[in-house]
């Protein structure tokens, strides 16, 4: 073992250093979605209602703007691999185009998202929610344009080592966020009292923010001067516009097809109680947030095989992928351990003792799929960074679909399991997901062209 950490060593320090900043950016950013989930549910009345209006508006948002969000991320290790090749001015190019994907991801965002929201009854929730969950929808889906345009940026200063720089604006952007909450949701001193609409705009303008100085700090500074030497406009970019679309949309349904079956959970869970909901919705909080460490993990070692494919070198390529993996496993067992220690804990800032046992007992299993769910994570970032995204997606849309969702309504419904047989049934989808892309990697490595 000693001698196996030696040999690895430099690979798990590279990885280390890279990641750490990306998944404190990752924690950053859920952590303004985490925010947003505390503070409503202390609402000085209305929280249960709230958080289920919530988790609702949230749901429908991140299963569109999923696949805008992934795909946007596919251009880190393109960048990286220019980067390695010193194409600075292919770099600026990534750059611009995935602004104009960003802009088009916007869009399309939008349109569909409001199409969902003016058809909510179809999800046969709660009556009275409805109203509250499609005004919060529509404020924060107006938030995802800025995000997008971070999250284009945000790609580029990643992929060429520069992490700490959106991490620090994500974590001013939380502080932000947090003082934003408490003065629109409850009220406070000349603002007023707007519930769970205030934690939306406090959100809308948390990432107007977090755009505008990520722009900034690329585009009027000299951190990244010697990428803007050659002068390259917006015209021109349908190649490389294509290019990441080609690989983006494939990856971006990966995720869609996670964040849905998980979504299924949610409007399962609105079939047994409203209680039922708002717990969940608790529960997954933290496991996003687990969630998003383990992608930026997994964007890390995306990076490195991206830089390693531009270097030709298979050995890099395998050395990169195992270390993101181990890596992944080792932290979020570390995170199953706290969930399963903790999970009462943890659920208990809910103002609903009803609300409380029931998260608690999800959080345990939270805990029990967190392995799981880092592989998967890691496994599809170092897919990636190789540019296979298409059987990935098979493979993703197999155990979400094909096993995920099924199950959870089986052991939910049929055994009356209830919300534990729900998250049993997500908890096998993730095994699958895991199992199947992780062989997929090392399988592709052996062949790969390089």
């Amino acid at each position: 073992m000693k001698k196996l950490f030696q040999t690895y060593k430099s690979d798990i320090i590279s990885t280390y250093q890279l990641a750490l900043p990306i998944i404190a950016g990752q924690l950053g950013i859920m952590l303004m979605g985490f925010a947003d989930t505390v503070q409503v549910g202390r609402m000085n009345r209305g929280s249960v209602q709230a958080l289920a209006a919530s988790a609702d508006a949230n749901g429908i948002l991140i299963n569109i703007a999923i696949i805008g969000y992934i795909c946007l991320q596919i251009v880190s290790p393109l960048v990286s691999k220019a980067q390695a090749e010193n194409n600075y001015t292919e770099c600026n190019r990534l750059l611009k185009a995935n602004i104009l994907v960003a802009l088009l991801m916007s869009v399309f965002c939008c349109v569909v998202v409001v199409l969902i929201g003016l058809n909510i009854d179809i999800l046969k929730q709660p009556a009275e929610i409805k109203i509250q969950t499609q005004e919060y929808l529509w404020i924060i889906t107006i938030s995802t344009i800025p995000a997008f345009i971070f999250s284009a940026i945000k790609s580029f200063t990643d992929g060429l080592g520069f992490a700490k720089l959106s991490m620090n604006i994500t974590f001013s952007a939380l502080i932000l966020n947090l003082i934003l909450n408490h003065c629109f949701i409850n009220g406070t001193w000349i603002f007023p009292e707007w519930g769970l609409n205030g934690a939306g705009v406090a959100t809308l303008i948390s990432r107007t923010y977090m755009m505008s100085a990520l722009a900034f700090f690329t585009f009027k500074t000299d951190i990244f001067k010697a990428y803007f030497q050659e002068k390259v406009s917006f015209k021109g970019l349908d190649r490389i516009v294509r290019s990441i679309l080609k690989i983006g949309v494939p990856s971006g349904l990966q995720g869609f097809s996670e964040i849905a079956a998980f979504y299924g959970a949610v409007v399962m869970m609105g079939w047994i109680s409203i209680e039922h909901k708002a717990a969940h919705l608790v529960a997954i909080g933290y496991v996003s947030m687990t969630y998003m460490a383990a992608t930026g993990i997994a964007a890390a070692g995306g990076i490195r095989v991206g830089a390693s494919l531009g270097e030709k070198s298979r050995i890099g390529i395998f050395r990169a992928g195992t270390t993101a993996l181990v890596l992944s496993l080792v932290f979020m067992g570390f995170c199953a351990i706290v969930l399963l220690i903790f999970n009462v804990e943890f659920a208990s800032y809910v103002k609903d003792e009803r609300v409380i046992i029931l998260a608690a007992e999800l959080i345990i299993w939270g805990g029990f799929f967190q392995l799981f769910d880092g592989v998967q994570a890691v496994s599809l970032g170092i897919l990636r960074g190789i540019q296979d995204v298409n059987v990935p997606t098979l493979i993703t849309v197999f155990a979400y679909w094909g096993v995920g969702l099924p199950m959870s309504y089986i052991l939910g419904f049929n055994y009356d399991l209830k919300h534990v047989g729900i998250w049993i049934g997500l908890t096998l989808a993730l095994f699958a997901s895991a199992s199947l892309l992780s062989w997929r990697f090392y399988n592709k490595v052996k062949r790969i062209s390089l």
